[in-house]
C-alpha cells in the first residue's frame, strides 16, 4: 500500500493545525498584554509588537487567520498534486552480483577494466538516491567515467535482518559485499560512504586495509552533538519512547523516522509541498521534485537493535565523538585509517551539520577536506552535483586508485 506523503502526513498536519491554534492563543495572549516570545527573539519582538499596536486589531486578527487557512490549504494542494503526479520506482535494470538476506549488490560496470568502487548508502533509504535520475546518477556518472561501480541496496529488513545490530551489517552483509568485489575484480576498491553510510564504509575500511584502497565519505557525521543543544535534547527525550517502540515491534517503522526527522525542521516539507502546488507541473523543477520526494517517502525501517543503538549511541551518548563506538568489539577510530580519504562537506546540511562532519575529516590522517555549498540530499542529487560532487570525487579517486 503507497503511503501519502509528506510521511509521516498526520504529524505535518498537526504541525500545520497547532501553529493556527497557537497563532489565535498569542493573539489573545497580546491582547492581555502579555504576549510570548523566545528570549532570543526578545528585539525583534518588541519591534513587531510595536507594529502590531498600530493596526486594528480586528482587521489583523483577520488577516492573521487568513494567511494561516492560505497556507493550510496550500499544504493540502501541493500534496494531493503530488499523490496525482508521483509514480513508483522500478527496479534499476542491472544485474545484481550478489545477494544475503535483504541485502543486494548492484552491478553498474560498464567495463570489466576499470576500477572498483563500492558505494554504501544510508540504511533508513533507499540506495536510488545515488541513481536518481539519468541526469542526477552518482553510480553512472561514475560507471561512465571508467570505474566499476557496485551498489549496496539494503532493502527493508527481513526476519533475519530484525535482530541486526550495526556490527551485523559492517562485519557480515557490508564485508560479504566488498568479499564479492574483491572476488569478482581481483583489486582493492575505492569506498563510497553517504551520511550514515559513511560511518558504515568507516568501519569497514579500519576492517580490510588490503582490501579498501580509497574512501570517500559524502555528508558523514562524527559529531553528533553538533546539532545544537536543542535538538540533542529534543532527541535525549524522545530516547525512551522510540526505543521502546524499536524493541516492541522488532523495527523502528519508516513513519516513526522521518516523524523524527519531522521534529528536527517540521516546517521545511510545509514549504516544498505549497512551492509544489503553484509550480508548473510540466516544468523541469516540478519533475525534480516529484523523483526526489518519491524517494524521501519511499524509506525502510530500520532494525529494532540498530535503531537504539544509532539513537542511544550516536545521538544521545555521541559515541563516534568518544571513541567509544564498537563495530564487533573494536572501537572504529578514524586515525587508523591508512588509505587515501576524501571528506565532502555539505555547508548548508540541515540533517549532517557541516562541524558535524568536519570533526571526522581532520581525524583522517592525510585526509582531503572538500567544503560544498549545498544541503544533505542536494549534495548527491542537487542540480549542481555534477559539478560540485561527480566532476571532483571522479577525478580524487582517479588519482587515489591510480
Amino acid at each position: 500500500m503507497r503511503m501519502p506523503a509528506p510521511r509521516p502526513l498526520p504529524l505535518h498536519l498537526a504541525v500545520l493545525t497547532t501553529t493556527l491554534a497557537s497563532l489565535r492563543a498569542e493573539r489573545a495572549s497580546s491582547r492581555s498584554g502579555s504576549p510570548v516570545w523566545s528570549p532570543e527573539l526578545t528585539g525583534e519582538a518588541a519591534d513587531l509588537e510595536r507594529e502590531i499596536a498600530a493596526l486594528d486589531p480586528e482587521v489583523f486578527a483577520a488577516a492573521l487567520e487568513a494567511e494561516a487557512r492560505r497556507r493550510l490549504e496550500g499544504f493540502a494542494d501541493g500534496v494531493l498534486a503530488f499523490d496525482r503526479l508521483r509514480g513508483a520506482r522500478p527496479e534499476p535494470p542491472v544485474p545484481v552480483l550478489w545477494q544475503d538476506g535483504s541485502t543486494r549488490l548492484f552491478d553498474y560496470s560498464q567495463t570489466k577494466t576499470g576500477a572498483p568502487l563500492l558505494l554504501v548508502p544510508s540504511l533508513i533509504n533507499r540506495s536510488y538516491i545515488l541513481d536518481l535520475e539519468p541526469n542526477r546518477s552518482l553510480v553512472r556518472y561514475l560507471a561512465e567515467a571508467g570505474f566499476r561501480p557496485f551498489l549496496v541496496d539494503w532493502d527493508e529488513p527481513g526476519e533475519i535482518e530484525r535482530g541486526f545490530t550495526l556490527t551485523d551489517y559492517v562485519a557480515n552483509r557490508l564485508q560479504g559485499a566488498l568479499d564479492a568485489v574483491w572476488a569478482e575484480c581481483g583489486r582493492p576498491a575505492g569506498v563510497v560512504g553517504y551520511c550514515m553510510g559513511g560511518l558504515l564504509a568507516l568501519a569497514l575500511a579500519g576492517r580490510n586495509p588490503e582490501r579498501v584502497g580509497a574512501l570517500a565519505l559524502l555528508a558523514t557525521p562524527w559529531d553528533f552533538h553538533a546539532l545544537g543543544g536543542a535538538r540533542v535534547r529534543l532527541l535525549a527525550s524522545l530516547a525512551p519512547l522510540i526505543g521502546g517502540i524499536a524493541r516492541t515491534l522488532g523495527v523502528l517503522p519508516a513513519d516513526v523516522l522521518a516523524g523524527v526527522f519531522t521534529a528536527l525542521d517540521p516546517y521545511r516539507a510545509l514549504e516544498r509541498y505549497r512551492w509544489f502546488a503553484r509550480a508548473d507541473k510540466g516544468s523541469r523543477r516540478a519533475r525534480e521534485f516529484l523523483a526526489l520526494e518519491t524517494w524521501l517517502n519511499d524509506g525502510v525501517a530500520l532494525a529494532g537493535p540498530v535503531a537504539c543503538e544509532c539513537l542511544e549511541g550516536w545521538y544521545v551518548e555521541n559515541t563516534p565523538l568518544h571513541g567509544t563506538w564498537r563495530v564487533d568489539g573494536r572501537p572504529v577510530r578514524p586515525q587508523e585509517v591508512r588509505c587515501p580519504s576524501l571528506s565532502v562537506v555539505p555547508g548548508a546540511d540541515r540533517i549532517v551539520p557541516a562541524a558535524s562532519a568536519r570533526v571526522l575529516a581532520e581525524m583522517l590522517p592525510g585526509g582531503t577536506i572538500r567544503n560544498v555549498e549545498a544541503g544533505h540530499v542536494g549534495i548527491t542529487a542537487g542540480r549542481r552535483a555534477r559539478q560540485q560532487l561527480y566532476r571532483p570525487l571522479s577525478a580524487w579517486l582517479a588519482r587515489g586508485l591510480g
